[in-house]
């Protein structure tokens, strides 16, 4: 019995077997922490992480709509820049051809004043050479019935008469001046 007795006091103060009280207390206490995590705590921390994963989740979404606008905002961009490209290069060529246009509508009126000019300077020509010519006339007509009166020795003061020498002698110069040419 010593032996009995001597075993069941290494038993009780065995470290690697509690006393019963200690393991009753133990086994009370985990299962109150374990109720207290399982039940209250674990909740909570998974509500927490759901809502942290739900933040997460969100400003990723955030992230990517934003991304997603800028992207159309620069699609918007280039194809406006390439309008405004586009009616630049459409705003030159009109430019350019109201330009050629002008032109030549200015090189028209400058020949068609030229023309007018022209055509001017013609007829005072050819007014000055009627005025100068009925001078001329008036003139070897005066000239010629002078010295017809002087040849032939009588006045030749009639008119008609006058007329009819004047007359023939400027129609003998003319042919006699065409003949040379």
């Amino acid at each position: 019995m010593i032996q009995a007795a001597s075993l069941l006091a290494a038993e009780e103060n065995n470290p690697l077997f509690p006393h019963p009280y200690e393991l009753v207390v133990g086994i009370f206490s985990f299962a109150v922490v374990l109720l207290v995590v399982g039940k209250i705590l674990t909740p909570r921390i998974q509500k927490t992480l759901a809502e942290r994963t739900e933040a997460i989740e969100g400003g990723i979404r955030k992230a990517q709509d934003a991304q997603a606008e800028a992207q159309a905002l620069l699609k918007q961009y280039k194809d406006q820049l390439a309008e405004a490209r586009h009616e630049a290069a459409r705003l030159r060529e009109e430019a350019r051809e109201q330009g050629a246009q002008i032109k030549a509508e200015l090189r028209e009126e400058a020949q068609a004043e030229a023309r007018r000019l022209v055509a001017a300077a013609h007829a005072q020509i050819e007014a000055d050479r009627q005025q100068a010519f009925g001078q001329l006339r008036t003139e070897i007509g005066r000239l010629s019935i002078e010295l017809a009166g002087r040849i032939v020795g009588e006045s030749l003061e009639d008119e008609v008469r006058q007329r009819r020498v004047v007359d023939r002698f400027l129609e003998e110069l003319e042919s006699t001046g065409a003949a040379v040419r």
